[in-house]
């Protein structure tokens, strides 16, 4: 059977049980939280105070928090983009419910309310240059991305594993940088979006699991090919407006790092973290290339370490066009 074939039956199996995997990794829309349940209420008596007191908590964050924050909200805000990837993977059917297509797009509503929460956060806030953000959101969906997983799930798979639990570490570490600056509300935006995150990574990392156990050597090689090439993340193709996609995303992620938001030990510790879960070097009945790329693949998060500690951290501050100097427009 041609390995295509072999890939639209196993995502036919995983398929049967789409609906216990809704059930216990997504919540219903009429449970789960709403970006309006955090912000301040603009039909309520107080709006004025509350909006006056959001701002005030805002002026003790400081510049590179700023550029990550608006960083992160452009990456949520490029939904579109996400949602029309997952649905042209092969064994997804977008032109009929199916398991899958429900799937995604009940993840997707889940995901949508992420960006909507920070974009309303950072206009009310008036630290940043919105029209400025409103652009390079733009630009991020209109550019489109390539992330090298083509339309096979098993590298889509892959990739989401990764790239829900990397925005998880992000949105959680500055939830806490948020508290420690007594900013209660942006903390607790950042840690209800982090915990959906962490809800998705668990469901597409059971999806690879699962995977493993009916096509092991062909998800073996996927993941040896993902990790090869690197998980490039969302935010690897912004830009402000006038220049080309090339500096912003190095800038951005300057900044994260100097914060330790997200870094490269971050990235490796995901790589750890995906090997034991998946029980990689406990694979067996794999092909001899699939050998190799297990060997690889525990291989890499040492070899990555020892790059990483000799990686120095640019200290100089990026003056993006969102944010302005003093943080104040």
């Amino acid at each position: 059977m041609a390995l295509e074939n072999i890939r639209l039956e196993v995502m036919k199996t995983v398929e049967k049980s789409i609906d216990s995997f809704v059930d216990k990794y997504l919540i219903p829309i009429e449970d789960v939280w709403q970006p309006t349940d955090l912000l301040p209420n603009l039909q309520g008596e107080n709006y004025n105070d509350e909006i006056l007191e959001l701002r005030e908590e805002a002026k003790e964050l400081g510049y590179d928090f700023w550029a990550v924050l608006v960083g992160d909200m452009i990456t949520e805000e490029a939904l579109p983009t996400y949602e029309s990837w997952l649905m042209e993977m092969d064994g997804v059917n977008q032109l009929k419910p199916t398991g899958w297509s429900k799937w995604i797009r009940h993840w997707t509503g889940e995901e949508n309310r992420h960006g909507d929460t920070l974009n309303k956060y950072l206009y009310l806030s008036g630290r940043v240059d919105m029209r400025e953000i409103e652009k390079t959101t733009q630009y991020l969906i209109s550019d489109g991305f390539d992330i090298g997983t083509g339309r096979d799930p098993y590298r889509n798979f892959i990739y989401t594993s990764f790239q829900e639990l990397a925005t998880n570490i992000s949105h959680r570490r500055v939830g806490l940088l948020a508290k420690e600056k007594n900013n209660k509300m942006l903390a607790k935006m950042c840690n209800l979006i982090a915990g959906d995150e962490m809800r998705h990574h668990l469901a597409y990392r059971e999806f690879v699991k699962i995977i493993f156990e009916y096509d092991p050597s062909e998800m073996m090689l996927a993941f040896q090919d993902m990790m090869k090439k690197k998980i490039v993340m969302p935010a690897h193709f912004l830009r402000e407006s006038g220049q080309e996609i090339s500096s912003a995303f190095d800038n951005f992620s300057n900044a994260g790092q100097r914060l330790g938001v997200y870094t490269t030990f971050d990235y490796i510790d995901i790589m750890e973290k995906l090997n034991t879960y998946w029980d990689i070097d406990k694979m067996t009945s794999l092909t001899d290339e699939a050998e190799k790329a297990r060997d690889y693949l525990m291989a890499l998060p040492g070899r990555m370490s020892r790059i990483a500690d000799r990686v120095k951290i640019p200290q100089d501050i990026h003056q993006f066009k969102w944010v302005s100097p003093n943080g104040v427009m």
